[in-house]
């Protein structure tokens, strides 16, 4: 039996992207188009949901503390999402740098492949402590509809604090 709701259920989400423009990777922050609802279902009644989009075969990484991935484009169009650990992503020709810590902000859209990007993006891994995270793949590569809010990372993986990557 739920005994809590939420009582000021977020809209939408926002999420840091890499992706691309004129062959070049980027970072951004998007609000997604899908809403939030308030589930009905047992167990999570009153909790708040949004659909992320179909998916592919899910894994499961553990990067080694101190790990610097290299410059690399995206496998392919995905999800990660940072359970633990932390990351730092930049693009060449930028100053832009997001800061991703794993846990309830860990959430990063990637879009960067060799398709769209001809460097991709440098993911670096600061911690004394493995990193892990989820890489999802969109079913048939597709990008969530979305509306580019700015360029630079949503402002809880911006270095400039920890707010809430939720519209409300």
């Amino acid at each position: 039996m739920a005994t809590n709701r939420i009582s000021d259920p977020p809209k939408n989400l926002f999420v840091t992207a890499i992706s691309a423009q004129d062959g070049a990777s980027t970072i951004e922050c998007w609000e997604l188009a899908a809403p939030f609802v308030v589930s009905t279902d047992a167990g999570v009644t009153g909790a708040a949901f949004v659909q992320l989009g179909q998916t592919g075969s899910v894994s499961y990484a553990v990067i080694p503390p101190k790990y610097n991935g290299g410059l690399h484009n995206a496998p392919q169009v995905q999800w990660v999402a940072f359970t633990s650990g932390e990351a730092i992503i930049s693009v060449p020709g930028s100053k832009e740098v997001a800061y991703i810590r794993g846990g309830k902000d860990g959430l990063i859209f990637v879009a960067d492949t060799a398709k769209v990007s001809v460097q991709g993006h440098l993911t670096q891994y600061p911690g004394d402590k493995e990193t892990t995270a989820l890489q999802i793949p969109t079913a048939g590569g597709l990008i969530p509809p979305h509306k580019v809010l700015h360029s630079g990372p949503c402002p809880s993986q911006s270095g400039h604090g920890r707010g809430a990557a939720l519209s409300l």
